[in-house]
């Protein structure tokens, strides 16, 4: 039986492990430093442990980290990260390089469960939550590492279908304890579930990313089965509820498909529902997938969708497409084909 891993622990969690493992309290905040602050690789290398201490702590735990199994580069210099996740399951994370901006886009569940018509991760189906470890690890395990700017939580899953594991992981990124990160250096994506919004932004400091994909809600519910849960009304009436001050920003991302959300009618209601929201809307361009009638709009259409959004003083940008030639842009993050291969191996 695998031992439980330290690395995704929070000092909270630490500090009741070394307790009931009969270590002095302060043992934790030493861990912590040598798991979040130190290119160290096992129990052993914590030399200010004890060695009585380290022992105990192999005998009972993992250090638990998980190096990348695969990489793919683009041609853009985007690259795409396979990490195992449990047998035969794989997640990937995206690392996207820009002039000014380092940007690596993490999973937090091995598939997901929402649905969505535009997405392949939806359609490999929903397999296991990623735990805070193996959110962080996606991370401390990149080559690219010391070079990142930032990070966002729009890789595989619905971030707030984990929010537990989530949130802890946030806190392991942005705690003094841990890797120190500015929340403001960090976004989280969702699809709107209202409960677990209210708590993100009560507790977290993080940026907050909504995909919208349609102001109106019958179009929206054909585009994502949530809105038959939480209506967009709802979604945005907690938005506008919250103060968000002027260092925290909350952003729409809106993927653009011919003929279906990409009107000046959709510009006018936009601009409506979002009046009073400080935010930004981004732009994307709907990248295809197997088994859907969706088509991306043309850039005329976009440009003149954003243009016309700018005039309403609604600042939208399109959102440059990185990695599509290796699967790796948005919508397109899925281990399904994988996990069939690896499966018929055995």
């Amino acid at each position: 039986m695998s031992k439980e891993a330290l690395f995704g622990k929070t000092l909270s969690e630490l500090q009741s492990i070394v307790i009931d493992l009969g270590l002095p309290k302060f043992t934790a905040k030493q861990i912590t430093g040598w798991l979040y602050q130190n290119d160290i690789t096992c129990i052993d290398e914590m030399t200010n442990l004890s060695k009585n201490a380290r022992l105990i702590l192999n005998v009972h735990y993992d250090f638990g980290l998980t190096p990348s199994s695969k990489v793919q580069e683009s041609v853009d210099g985007t690259k795409k990260y396979l990490f195992p996740a449990g047998k035969h399951k794989f997640i990937e994370a995206a690392y996207i390089p820009d002039e000014t901006r380092k940007t690596l886009c993490v999973s937090s569940q091995v598939g997901c469960k929402m649905g969505c018509l535009f997405c392949m991760t939806g359609k490999q189906g929903f397999q296991a939550n990623l735990s805070a470890g193996e959110i962080v690890n996606q991370v401390r395990s990149l080559p690219e590492k010391d070079e990142l700017t930032n990070i966002v939580y729009m890789g595989m899953g619905e971030p707030f279908d984990n929010l537990d594991e989530v949130l802890k992981s946030l806190e392991i990124f942005t705690s003094d304890w841990g890797y120190g990160w500015s929340p403001k250096r960090i976004t989280v994506s969702t699809i709107g579930i209202v409960p677990a919004i209210k708590r993100f932004l009560n507790e977290s400091q993080c940026h907050l990313a909504v995909s919208l994909h349609s102001p109106f809600e019958a179009e929206r519910k054909k585009l994502m089965p949530v809105e038959n849960v939480y209506s967009l009304p709802e979604v945005i009436s907690t938005i506008k509820n919250f103060d968000f001050g002027r260092q925290r920003r909350v952003s729409f991302e809106y993927i653009m498909f011919k003929g279906i959300n990409d009107r000046p009618r959709h510009v006018k209601e936009l601009a409506r529902i979002l009046n009073g929201i400080r935010c930004r809307i981004n732009l994307i361009r709907f990248h295809p997938i197997p088994n859907t009638p969706l088509k991306s709009s043309d850039e005329k259409t976009m440009e003149e969708f954003m243009l016309a959004l700018n005039a309403k003083d609604i600042r939208t940008t399109i959102r440059a497409s990185r990695g599509e030639d290796i699967f790796a842009a948005c919508g397109l993050l899925s281990t399904r084909e994988l996990v069939k291969r690896e499966n018929s191996d055995y």
